[in-house]
């Protein structure tokens, strides 16, 4: 296989190798609309002569705003090859946020797909040619079907090139402002050829494509590794078909984040109690014939490997899957690296690490023992940010994460992150991440921060999961203060939790408390909380229902 300079050199090789090959699998009402390499081939080059046809500054920004869907790839490959800069948004984004983004990278042309709640987001869309797809029931002024009926295909395909900058990736702003962060081709070319050298995968494989692409982890493990590998992409079609859509594909990889996990653990316990399935697994025979029932109903028959990223996933976490016959293999990156940082990879996963540096990744760790990386696909630099950005690396040139960590035997372990440690008015600095983990062991809670600004010992901020809403409060609360006491022994004194408070409210993307990558908002909890903290912990009980 030929080592590619650019993700569309990677997709005309495949194409002229595979032309007839499924290459997008895309749900629609229960049904399926496929393309294969040749057919998107074909509607890529035309919707790249259209946005030639507006004639762009070379550097012109286009944005895609559209769910994971066949249209996004295949957009997302048509800015790249008429040679335009793709501004990605999350499709969750309400108004005002797309607005910011689009006004901030200067996009004149806007690419939207598959939506959930488009009225609502319109407004945020102004002064900018729209392109939308009638095929998910959004008609604009222009019509991806329209430009593909009409157009004729670009004849010069090659696209952006190795030096050019390729994308803005706007942060998800966890604290504040979003950023937007610079990549050019050749670091999207080096992490898709890295992943072609450290998994090991089939030829033509199938990928399940779920998570944001507008997010760094699903554009690199998904898209571009998928793109660069010459698979065959699937998606969900909705919140509610997903488990049956990823049961029906059986994917070659999977990747999720801890919350997913998290929630495939309690769907299989609501059918079959822990004490049933210790008996199972106990049962050798039973125990195989078991596993690859339920790897296949989980969706994993066919995973070669199973990743988690985007957050810490709890080593019990982890055991627990192992005793079902699936490795969980953490891996570790950020938009400001490209995610080109640290995996754990098959005969070298390390429970609870975050694996060992990448080829082409070198790491340190700097006085404060925060995580330091530099390799050739470090960001250019947040856009319009200078300052923003010059704080970013140090006099090395390595790029400063942000998370605090260890190394063991080359392992990078993450202990907290520098912005989330607070002190309370003891004056003692807390990492509320390894606290945080440690109560996740307990199934009743769903999502967990760790506060203390202040008050004199922290005190926990928890959301139920699902299964807990048929426990009473005495059941509840017997459970939280049994966890509370088997984790407060193994704190120092100024760590200790003090109460747990149950919010009267779940953490989404939609109250703006979720990223969308599943991560809690810790700044807006913080912001909308923080007044009630003394009273929290001035009341008697232990556990408190906010009220």
């Amino acid at each position: 296989m030929p080592k590619f300079k650019t993700p569309v050199e990677a997709f005309l090789f495949w194409e002229s190798k595979q032309p007839d090959k499924l290459f997008l699998n895309q749900p629609l009402n229960g049904q399926y609309k496929t393309y294969t390499y040749k057919e998107a081939g074909l509607e890529i080059r035309k919707i790249a002569q259209s946005l030639r046809d507006l004639n762009l500054p070379k550097d012109g920004k286009v944005a895609i705003l559209s769910k994971n869907c066949a249209h996004w790839i295949m957009a997302d490959l048509a800015i790249l090859m008429a040679g335009y800069v793709s501004v990605p948004i999350y499709p969750t984004l309400l108004a005002d946020g797309i607005e910011y983004i689009i006004n901030h990278s200067e996009a004149k042309a806007i690419i939207i797909g598959k939506l959930d709640h488009y009225d609502s987001q319109k407004n945020g869309i102004k002064n900018i040619l729209k392109i939308s797809v009638s095929l998910y029931d959004i008609e604009e002024e222009q019509t991806w079907e329209q430009l593909v009926k009409t157009s004729l295909p670009l004849t010069d395909s090659k696209g952006l090139q190795p030096d050019d900058l390729m994308t803005i990736i706007y942060t998800s702003g966890t604290t504040g402002v979003p950023k937007g962060v610079m990549h050019k081709v050749s670091s999207f070319a080096q992490v898709g050829q890295t992943a072609l050298e450290v998994i090991n995968l089939p030829s033509h494989p199938r990928f399940f494509s779920y998570l944001p692409l507008s997010h760094i982890a699903e554009r690199m493990g998904i898209e571009m590794h998928g793109l660069f590998r010459g698979a065959q992409f699937y998606f969900p079609e909705s919140l509610e078909s997903f488990a049956a859509d990823l049961e029906r594909v059986q994917p070659h990889l999977f990747f999720a984040v801890p919350r997913i996990f998290a929630k495939f653990k309690e769907k299989i316990l609501a059918t079959i109690p822990q004490r049933k399935l210790n008996i199972i697994l106990a049962i050798p025979v039973l125990n195989t014939l078991f596993r690859k029932k339920l790897h296949k109903k989980l969706g994993l028959g066919s995973a070669r490997i199973v990743f988690s990223g985007a957050a810490p996933l709890a080593v019990s976490m982890m055991n627990w899957y192992e005793k079902i016959g699936i490795s969980i293999h953490q891996a570790y990156g950020m938009t400001e690296d490209c995610a080109l940082s640290h995996f754990n990879l098959p005969n070298n996963n390390i429970k609870g690490s975050v694996g060992k540096p990448l080829p082409g990744a070198t790491a340190k760790l700097n006085e404060l023992g925060e995580v330091c990386i530099k390799s050739n696909c470090l960001m250019l630099g947040y856009y319009k940010m200078p300052e923003e950005t010059k704080a970013s690396f140090d006099e090395e040139g390595y790029l400063k994460t942000g998370d605090i960590g260890e190394y063991n035997h080359q392992y990078l372990y993450i202990t907290g992150r520098i912005k989330d440690q607070f002190k309370t008015d003891k004056g003692k600095y807390i990492a509320p991440a390894p606290i945080e983990l440690e109560f996740l062991k307990n199934r009743n809670i769903e999502q967990i921060c760790v506060v203390g600004m202040g008050i004199p010992q922290p005190i926990a901020l928890i959301t139920l999961a699902e299964n807990s809403k048929n426990l009473t409060q005495v059941e509840l609360s017997a459970s939280l203060i049994e966890t509370l006491n088997q984790i407060n022994p193994t704190l120092e004194k100024h760590e200790k939790v003090e109460k747990i408070v149950i919010m009267s409210e779940d953490w989404t993307m939609e109250n703006g408390l979720l990223t969308p990558t599943l991560k809690t908002k810790r700044n807006q909890i913080e912001k909308i909380h923080q007044p009630k903290y003394a009273i929290w912990f001035n009341q008697k009980n232990t556990v408190i229902y906010e009220s």
